[in-house]
């Protein structure tokens, strides 16, 4: 006779220290971290949790790309390889899954048909999110995505200082004739008044370009270029105490395309460039970060299908995790400041 009860799967087990703390990711003491469904650092979905302060966002779109494709696949492999996390950062000292309620908000269902469409995807729901309050972390998915974000951040926050880690410049006019490919976003945010010119920079800059032009349109629209030799000449702590002064307290979005890394470090993308980076050094540079008023970022251009054993994939979830975990450390700092704004106005109102 066939039992009537529904089948109810095992209640998954999380990390959560007391009631009053964000829900965390799965407890990998208790359930193996290959076991169950992949979120972003197995970290609760956005439909789990009450209300959320930061989001993992995943764009599986490269309608965008110009040479290899294959970075619709990225989010998946990012998630899968991100069972590895855990959830105490000890090189920032920060148990971030517990400052903040961070969450996996699953993928966009954008058009691979309609870059157009696609984009507008991407913008609405990135306003929603900003709109509620959420700190979004976006995984592609190719560059492309970078201008519809840009425009909901310049919505939310207006014209915000950007830090662009790339082998590429992406601020080319056209290709083929379309204005909006993986090459083109930080153009057309320039274009459309989106960013501070005053703080716009690209780190990691290496490898042929079409002519010198390329380099004076790019100093025109406003960025500054720290290449990937530079890098390495003047030292991590240099280039980061530079960077960071040109960003000051503006609104900031991290833009980091997977290439950056030298192709030792992140085989598996489209467009490779010999020499650049190791993930240790863009690691290091993140981390240098903290404190800088992030209010969003995405991690873009990983193609699994170009990957071996998982190394791109691998950075790309330790860049997010870096990224999620100096997310994290800004909320705390906001929460502890509204609480003392809270305070001194009780203190003098007497209520």
């Amino acid at each position: 006779m066939t039992d009537p009860r529904p089948y109810v799967p095992p209640a998954v087990p999380r990390v959560q220290h007391s009631p009053t703390e964000p829900l965390g990711p799965v407890n990998s003491a208790i359930t193996p971290r290959y076991a169950g469904f992949a979120t972003f650092a197995r970290l609760p979905r956005i439909d789990e949790v009450p209300a959320a302060d930061i989001a993992v966002l995943g764009v599986p779109f490269d309608t965008g790309v110009s040479y290899r494709p294959g970075a619709r696949f990225g989010p998946a492999a990012i998630r899968e390889t991100s069972r590895l996390l855990r959830p105490y950062h000890p090189a920032l000292d920060t148990s971030p899954f517990r400052e903040a309620q961070v969450v996996d908000a699953g993928d966009l269902a954008v058009n691979p048909f309609d870059i157009g469409a696609a984009l507008e995807t991407v913008d609405e729901n990135l306003s929603a999110m900003l709109a509620a309050g959420i700190t979004p972390l976006m995984i592609g998915g190719d560059h492309t995505i970078a201008l519809p974000a840009l425009r909901a951040m310049h919505r939310a926050h207006g014209p915000v200082a950007v830090l662009h880690f790339d082998a590429h410049l992406d601020t080319w006019d056209t290709y083929f004739g379309a204005d909006y490919t993986h090459g083109t976003p930080f153009r057309r945010a320039s274009e459309e008044g989106l960013l501070d010119l005053d703080a716009l920079s690209h780190v990691g800059t290496r490898g042929p370009l079409y002519g010198a032009e390329d380099l004076t349109e790019d100093r025109r629209l406003g960025f500054g270029i720290v290449t990937s030799a530079e890098v390495g000449k003047r030292g991590i702590d240099e280039v980061v105490a530079a960077l960071r002064e040109r960003i000051g307290d503006r609104p900031l979005y991290v833009s980091i395309d997977i290439d950056v890394l030298d192709p030792a470090h992140a085989p598996g993308t489209g467009t490779p460039e010999a020499g650049g980076m190791t993930s240790r050094e863009l690691l290091e540079m993140l981390r240098g970060l903290d404190g800088l008023n992030l209010v969003g970022a995405d991690v873009v251009e990983v193609a699994p299908a170009y990957d071996h054993a998982d190394i791109t994939s691998v950075a790309a979830c330790h860049v997010g995790y870096d990224l999620l975990t100096l997310m994290a450390r800004r909320h705390a700092r906001s929460r502890a400041e509204a609480a003392v704004t809270r305070n001194g106005a009780t203190a003098l109102t007497g209520v």
